[in-house]
């Protein structure tokens, strides 16, 4: 029974992901509000990149469940969790948190008002809100195996840095910044900022291997995390 509502679980999950990306990407040649400029396209914005990973991920998923071969399925079953454990939980735990910590605080530094527009109050949930109980949902249906700690943050770090270089290469080719809150920082704030969020990241990938283990049992996965 288990296996049969991880399937629905993973399709429907695929299929969310792929509408709004689509929908995303629909929007392409419309004009742009203010706080949004075209170079980079959405590929700038971390929170785009994470609906890709999301849907990849449970792409995976969804064919892993379909596979039969028992060497097929052992070895992809091995990415999906690496993806899961070092990329997707991680990463899709810190957009949420991070978007509406500071959205909290002040909108126009994440998500000013002449977006409202342009993203209709459901899109914006879509991006920001869902992808936490969608992955919440994951830690439940179905056990990952974690990495070694010290290998999956060290994963998580080439990663942060790579996107840490995407964000500054278009700040020195356009003079904007992705995000405007980094317009407000020198450049010592902006890397002490990317600190920070290494560190919540972080955080985030403990958490989830935190939770996996609660749900099913650390010695499914104890010595993977040594």
């Amino acid at each position: 029974m288990i296996a049969k509502v991880r399937i629905v679980y993973h399709i429907t999950a695929f299929s969310w992901y792929a509408f709004i990306i689509k929908s995303l990407a629909a929007k392409d040649g419309e004009k742009l509000p203010p706080g949004i400029f075209e170079y980079g396209g959405p590929w700038k914005y971390l929170t785009f990149l994470n609906l890709l990973l999301q849907m990849v991920f449970f792409g995976m998923a969804v064919v892993n469940d379909l596979q039969t071969g028992k060497n097929t399925v052992k070895g992809l079953n091995k990415w999906k969790d690496l993806i899961f454990s070092v990329l997707a939980f991680p990463v899709g735990m810190f957009v949420v948190l991070l978007f509406w910590v500071i959205f909290a605080y002040d909108r126009q530094l994440v998500y000013p008002e002449s977006l409202d527009a342009f993203f209709p109050l459901w899109m914006n949930h879509a991006m920001h809100t869902v992808v936490m109980p969608v992955l919440l949902g994951e830690i439940l249906l179905q056990h990952h195996v974690y990495p070694k700690t010290k290998n999956g943050l060290a994963a998580l770090g080439v990663v942060g840095l790579a996107y840490l270089g995407w964000v500054i290469f278009i700040y020195l080719a356009v003079g904007l910044w992705v995000y405007p809150l980094l317009g407000l920082l020198s450049t010592s704030g902006v890397l002490g900022l990317f600190l920070l969020n290494m560190t919540v990241v972080a955080m985030m990938y403990l958490l989830g291997r935190t939770l996996n283990n609660c749900v099913w049992g650390k010695g499914k996965t104890v010595t993977k995390n040594k």
